[in-house]
């Protein structure tokens, strides 16, 4: 039994090389036609895919009837767990972006991925305030998923984790982002896209 399991192991790891020679064979080609303009990226958050919806209901179906007033702050937290335990970051060498669709049926993406889909969740449990920034600073990039509520912000790093900040202004600044940086940073979900330096 142990034998046919290494060999299982052999041949997966075998096919993983021969997809990941072929992807860096035609990496230029994949890019160049995967090719989106941030101001495009509100086309990847669907709060309304079918997909999204179903994950959504499962997190709702966690309480006894679920209320965007009193449930929400418990459902970020049960979405959050949902990335972080039940979808796979996996770093692939290409620029490559997957809907949350996707993300939901392969399992796996990476922390751009998540945080898409975790935008897209957020606004279909109610919060249309939900966004995402993107910080690029030399070779790092981060992405923070928030949404305003009851006076508050609630900040999800998919890296790290969740925090509550008292405005967006305390948020920007905890993130390291004030006019005049060294750095590109933006925001946006299924409605809108705009710079923050």
């Amino acid at each position: 039994m142990e034998n046919a399991e290494n060999n299982d192991l052999e041949q997966l790891n075998k096919y993983n090389k021969l997809y990941l020679e072929i992807i860096m064979r035609y990496k230029d080609y994949i890019e160049e036609n995967e090719q989106l303009y941030v101001a495009e990226l509100p086309k990847l958050v669907t709060p309304e895919n079918d997909s999204v919806v179903a994950a959504v209901n499962k997190i709702k179906s966690s309480f006894p009837v679920y209320s965007f007033e009193g449930n929400f702050y418990d459902a970020v937290k049960l979405s959050y767990e949902y990335i972080r335990d039940g979808i796979f970051t996996v770093e692939v060498p290409l620029q490559f972006w997957l809907t949350p669709e996707e993300t939901i049926r392969i399992g796996a993406g990476d922390l751009f991925d998540k945080a898409v889909l975790l935008c897209s969740m957020l606004i279909a449990l109610g919060n249309p305030s939900t966004k995402i920034i993107v910080i690029i600073s030399d070779s790092t990039r981060r992405f923070v998923v928030y949404s305003e509520f009851q006076g508050k912000i609630i900040a999800i790093d998919v890296s790290t984790g969740i925090k509550e900040y008292k405005d967006k202004d305390e948020l920007l600044m905890n993130l390291g982002i004030s006019k005049g940086d060294e750095i590109m940073a933006y925001e946006f979900n299924d409605k809108m896209y705009s710079d923050l330096v």
